[in-house]
């Protein structure tokens, strides 16, 4: 694990200057804290800010960057501007990176940035993800993978340099939480950021609301489905979700899991990531 950090800091050392997909996780935050020891004040952090994102995420992308003593900026990149992605179909996460990475490729031009660098660990290559076909277009560099650095690795390794992502559940834009073929619309996305915010204020963890229309299903970390079943605790969450729009509110009993919203109609497994 220190060899393939070593790694690491040589890759980015060669880099000599970066702009960084940061969303604030606990990948591209690790990325981001060896980049500032490593390059200092020649790397740019870049955070996508838009309704596809949790509004919590991006709030504490902001502190931590600001924690690193990062150059830190916010985008919007406009992929509800995009038919081909409001359509919400299978290939749905490939062209919200395209749309994603043809923005950062600008950017970091106009800083004249030699590359740039998104958070993708080892073991990302071992599943199925749209977006890095996009990356590959794009020429976007996966420092981590280069270095073989997986998951696990990249949990320890933050931990030991106090890092406060070290165990922060997955994140994933919103998106996900709605089954393919459905239509993504700024007021779907609006409630199951609100719905998932009131989640967390509960104190539970792994929290996603996943949008069937009018079912809210709602998925925690195993650990705390108890917790989320207890009376007061339901009557305020099918109170609150219900002024958001939810006729019926329901809670998965196998918890969150990565692509749960793949079982619907036997996707392939990886394709809905979330």
């Amino acid at each position: 694990m220190d060899e393939k950090l070593r790694r690491l800091k040589q890759i980015l050392s060669e880099a000599k200057s970066a702009l960084i997909a940061f969303s604030g996780g606990v990948d591209s935050t690790f990325l981001l804290s060896v980049a500032k020891e490593i390059l200092a004040d020649k790397i740019l952090a870049v955070t996508a800010e838009a309704d596809i994102f949790p509004s919590y995420e991006i709030q504490e992308a902001r502190e931590i960057a600001a924690s690193i003593g990062v150059n830190h900026i916010f985008i919007e990149t406009g992929q509800l501007r995009d038919t081909n992605f409001l359509n919400n179909l299978r290939d749905r996460c490939y062209i919200c990176k395209k749309i994603l990475f043809s923005n950062l490729i600008k950017i970091a031009r106009e800083n004249n940035l030699n590359y740039v660098l998104d958070g993708s660990n080892y073991d990302d290559l071992s599943d199925h993800r749209p977006g890095a076909q996009a990356a590959l277009e794009f020429g976007i560099r996966s420092p981590l993978q280069e270095a073989k650095l997986g998951k696990a690795e990249i949990r320890i390794l933050s931990k030991k340099m106090g890092l406060k992502t070290w165990d922060k559940p997955p994140l994933a834009c919103l998106a996900t939480r709605i089954p393919y073929g459905e239509k993504i619309t700024k007021k779907k996305l609006k409630r199951i950021d609100q719905a998932e915010t009131f989640l967390l204020q509960l104190g539970l963890k792994g929290v996603r609301v996943r949008d069937h229309n009018s079912i809210a299903r709602i998925e925690v970390a195993k650990e705390d489905i108890s917790r989320l079943l207890e009376p007061d605790r339901t009557e305020k969450i099918a109170v609150h979700l219900k002024n958001l729009g939810y006729t019926y509110i329901t809670v998965d009993l196998e918890g969150y899991r990565t692509g749960s919203l793949n079982e619907i109609g036997g996707v392939k497994n990886g394709q809905n990531r979330d």
